[in-house]
């Protein structure tokens, strides 16, 4: 659970995000970050195990699509000190979309969660995560994201449920990673690289059952569950802009800069505004 300090911090970012975010699903666009209340103190072993772990993602992606790491998890190292956490990105992206999408996930997590002791941040295109905990290869199926779209009108619905559902149960039986379509739906699932091809399909199961279930009449969803995700759309649900070529991992960091420094400057003014009225 979020603390209510950072759930309005996390609201917030995440409302001006979408502000700026172009229509597109544009590979580096936010879907939706989780911080675990607890801060870390500054200049602890933590923390530089944890910068070293993040250097490691961000180096890693340009040569694989997933990986994990620990660091500080050795028996000399000062115990709770340890850093473990992994990436991941789709797997329809280059090497070179992959490594830009996990940098600027890397760059954009301290940001969104400072100085938290677990945190993941899912974009478009990839997944970073990392924890003070061993996360790495446990089965998680709690729902993180959950987007209904607009509901089906008209009377073509027979037609498009049968084609989701097609589409739904194809990606159920995938293993990793799944592609499918029917008609005019299509669909994406993908497990987390650390999870064994059964831990898999529980997963991919559960996102799929729930996509069924909270969105059954939407033309297009998306649920993102702790270590698997599963989304379907119908086609020419998502219009194609012009501007998604122009928005590039320098836009966001520029966003997310800018939005920090306007909660700052929010805060210094209300403790000035503070100040002013004891001192009058």
């Amino acid at each position: 659970m979020l603390s209510s300090t950072n759930l309005q911090r996390f609201l917030s970012l995440t409302t001006l995000l979408s502000l700026v975010t172009p229509s597109v699903r544009a590979t580096n666009s936010f879907i939706y970050a989780a911080c675990f209340p607890s801060r870390y103190p500054p200049n602890t072993p933590f923390q530089t195990n944890l910068d070293s772990l993040l250097t490691s993602l961000a180096n890693s992606a340009s040569d694989s699509a997933y990986n994990s790491f620990a660091s500080g998890n050795s028996s000399s190292s000062p115990q709770g000190s340890a850093a473990y956490g992994l990436y991941q990105c789709r797997n329809d992206l280059s090497t070179g979309e992959c490594s830009s999408c996990v940098r600027s996930a890397v760059g954009q997590v301290g940001l969104v969660c400072p100085d938290a002791y677990a945190a993941a941040l899912q974009l478009d295109g990839c997944l970073v995560r990392y924890s003070n905990e061993d996360f790495l290869g446990r089965l998680e199926t709690s729902v993180a994201y959950k987007k209904c779209g607009r509901e089906v009108s008209g009377g073509d619905g027979g037609e498009f449920f049968r084609r989701r559902d097609d589409v739904l149960d194809e990606l159920v039986s995938g293993e990793g990673s799944r592609v499918s379509s029917s008609g005019t739906v299509q669909g994406y699932a993908q497990c987390v690289g650390d999870l064994s091809p059964a831990d898999c399909a529980t997963c991919l199961a559960q996102a799929v059952e729930q996509l069924r279930n909270t969105c059954g009449a939407s033309l297009a969803a998306d649920v993102f569950l702790g270590k698997c995700y599963a989304r379907f759309w119908a086609s020419g649900y998502y219009p194609q802009a012009a501007a998604a070529a122009d928005y590039t991992d320098d836009d966001i960091g520029r966003t997310v800069a800018i939005i920090v420094g306007i909660l700052a400057g929010v805060a210094l003014l209300v403790v000035f505004l503070s100040f002013l009225k004891r001192a009058c």
